[in-house]
């Protein structure tokens, strides 16, 4: 899968505010919900589109509320906060940047697997779910190898690897939930206890940098009919004392050009029937 650049994920929702028209084209018509999750510890930025400041000291761990995003294309530029755009060059500029319409997404900017700012779009999706149903998906955004991620002391979901997800089906209600090494019982972050609504999906995402010893965890409901009522960042997530500093398991994510296409894969088990 292609991705649209990192500076992509740190403007997309205030481009609804800016003046300057965008052009629609590959995108396609109409409107994409966009969310945007700032999950790279210790990087606040500016961020710039069509030469207007858009976002100011945008702090990590921030997630947005979605907003309606009209589909075209955008020149943006990221600037550490506090520079002088007049001045400075940027972090991180892009031109013609496509959004497409038509998409409920969350964008997370993020660590790679190897501690490398980066970008994974992500399509919220909610299973069809019967009465009585919820649905947990987990989001590796951390700079970690792979994990299993356990409901009640058992694994639910198992390998997942950054900048991967994963979903499993479940009897609603509040579960005890942790993150271990995989294939062992080395427990990195939690245990937490998760709410998950009935006939909704409950996303949490696991992020920060293992080596540094900043493990968070962030969660987002998405409504079965596609809506995100919101999001809740949380602080530290109980990094398990005494664990090493994982081995990085996968290269640095490159980063296409403009007009990429924000769709990802998912992996859906079911459990608790």
């Amino acid at each position: 899968m292609r991705k649209i650049p990192v500076v992509a994920a740190l403007v997309a929702v205030p481009l609804v505010a800016l003046a300057a028209p965008a052009t629609a084209g590959a995108a396609g018509t109409g409107n994409a919900t966009v969310s945007i999750l700032h999950a790279v510890p210790d990087l606040p930025v500016d961020v710039y589109a069509n030469g207007n400041e858009v976002v100011g000291d945008f702090t990590p761990g921030t997630l947005t509320d979605p907003l309606q995003l009209p589909a075209g294309s955008y020149d943006l530029a990221v600037f550490p906060a506090g520079a002088d755009p007049a001045t400075a060059q940027p972090a991180i500029s892009a031109n013609d940047v496509t959004v497409p319409g038509g998409a409920n997404i969350t964008v997370v900017a993020h660590l790679s697997a190897t501690g490398a700012p980066t970008l994974t779009p992500f399509v919220n999706s909610p299973a069809d779910l019967a009465a009585g149903e919820a649905e947990l998906t987990v989001r590796h955004t951390a700079a970690a190898p792979a994990v299993d991620v356990r409901a009640g002391g058992t694994a639910v979901l198992s390998g997942l690897t950054n900048p991967n997800e994963a979903s499993v089906t479940v009897p609603a209600g509040t579960v005890s939930a942790d993150v271990v090494l995989a294939g062992t019982s080395t427990v990195a972050i939690g245990p937490a206890d998760l709410t998950l609504a009935e006939g909704a999906e409950t996303i949490v995402y696991a992020w920060g940098s293992a080596e540094a010893g900043n493990l968070m965890l962030a969660t987002q409901t998405i409504n079965g009919d596609g809506s995100a009522p919101g999001g809740v960042p949380s602080g530290e997530a109980g990094l398990a004392d005494g664990v090493s500093p994982w081995v990085a398991g996968a290269g640095v994510l490159l980063l296409a050009g403009a007009g990429a296409t924000v769709l990802r894969a998912r992996t859906r088990v079911t459990a608790g029937r």
